[in-house]
């Protein structure tokens, strides 16, 4: 794990260094999501409609972001970099100093709340290509740290795989569905994590 004292080092899928212009177009064309999805919800990312709120051409934005899945990814980034950052540098139990137990358990209750708040987001990032979480940068990073916290377990990276198959937004969407509540589903993961 990157020392918390060292907060340059770069967390997962980190963008690359941009050019001044393309960083304002990067941000014009966030900023123009963010204000279609709180009113209109991901149907309302089309390249067109993401463009023109903006104000940039239609190019820009693909060239950019490629697809729906890409821009979606972007919008999710700096709340899964809050998590990640939480994880590594902040307090117990979810930060360094908390014991394994205690910091997998509060992984999962951080990342249902992260998931509740983006749900609809994570589904359409997670979904756009079939295997398409497990390819996320992010998603590498959450497994490498329940595998690192699962340590003493037979299989660590077995146990990740399965804590996180739990909090898979396809998973949780259908449960809600089908009647679960939050807590069932917090609770039914908090027990998966204690293991």
């Amino acid at each position: 794990m990157p020392e918390p004292s060292r907060p340059d080092l770069p967390l997962a899928d980190d963008p690359p260094r941009e050019r001044a212009d393309a960083a304002r177009n990067r941000a014009l064309v966030l900023q123009a999501a963010w204000r279609l999805y709180t009113h209109g919800g991901v149907e309302a990312l089309t390249t067109d409609a993401v463009a023109q709120e903006a104000g940039v051409g239609k190019g820009t934005v693909y060239r950019r972001f490629r697809d729906k899945s890409g821009l979606v990814a972007a919008l999710l980034d700096d709340k899964e970099k809050q998590l990640q950052l939480a994880m590594i540098a902040g307090p117990a139990p979810l930060g360094p100093d908390g014991a394994r137990g205690e910091r997998r358990v509060a992984f999962v209750h951080a990342y249902l709340d992260y998931l509740r708040a983006h749900l609809d987001l994570l589904l359409a990032s997670e979904t756009a290509a079939p295997g398409a979480r497990y390819r996320l940068g992010v998603y590498q990073f959450w497994k490498t740290h329940l595998t690192m916290l699962f340590a003493e377990d037979r299989d660590p990276e077995f146990r990740a795989y399965a804590v996180l198959a739990l909090l898979d937004a396809s998973l949780v969407s259908h449960l809600l569905a089908d009647g679960w509540s939050w807590d069932r589903i917090r609770a039914g993961a908090e027990q998966e994590a204690r293991r």
